[in-house]
């Protein structure tokens, strides 16, 4: 018999570490977000069209390029430790890595350069503003919040230990900043939304 854990078996006082992430099994996605588990729901056909976009977007600027784009579901370990007991392992819809240390077989182990998240019924606002302050404090470089429905995107810069944030609609084209020359165009976004 498995020692997997299901959905209805978490302990809602208890306090979970990556060790315990690794045991659990099934078709099920998870965050652990201070050792607190969060179940992932299946997104929205406008969620994966936009992240498909971005994926192509990204992946073509990068190709030959040090850094490198994942999409979701991969571990992103923001404060990893050696013996497995960090409690913050998160999912992000589209990441961007440039140093490749951080790289390992099951996971991304450090803050990436860039994490994107599209709100859907799985990762609501306020959700995304809670992992927002651990993004923070792991000093990810960029970080963006698309709205599909709302049609904006939130984009914030780390610089000098705050965040930057400016928000992007319409037809705007968005500078990456960590991947200096490459835009995003919002209208080529868009589109997808209309499905």
């Amino acid at each position: 018999m498995s020692d997997a854990l299901r959905i209805d078996e978490f302990d809602k006082n208890g306090s979970y570490t990556y060790a315990d992430y690794l045991k659990w099994d099934g078709p099920e996605r998870y965050q652990l977000i201070n050792g607190e588990v969060f179940m992932m729901a299946s997104p929205s056909v406008a969620h994966q069209a936009i992240l498909m976009e971005l994926s192509v977007k990204f992946g073509s600027w990068l190709q030959g390029k040090t850094c490198q784009v994942f999409a979701a579901p991969l571990d992103v370990r923001l404060f990893p430790r050696e013996d497995k007991t960090d409690n913050t392992v998160v999912q992000p819809d589209l990441l961007v890595v440039c140093d490749n240390k951080k790289l390992s077989k099951g996971s991304v182990n450090g803050a990436p350069d860039l994490i994107i998240e599209i709100i859907s019924p799985s990762n609501t606002h306020s959700g995304l503003f809670y992992k927002f302050q651990h993004y923070l404090k792991a000093e990810v470089r960029e970080y963006w919040v698309i709205d599909p429905e709302g049609k904006t995107i939130h984009v914030h810069i780390f610089d000098n230990g705050r965040y930057i944030s400016t928000i992007y609609e319409g037809n705007a084209r968005i500078p990456v900043s960590i991947l200096p020359g490459l835009e995003i165009a919002l209208e080529e976004l868009w589109v997808r939304v209309s499905i």
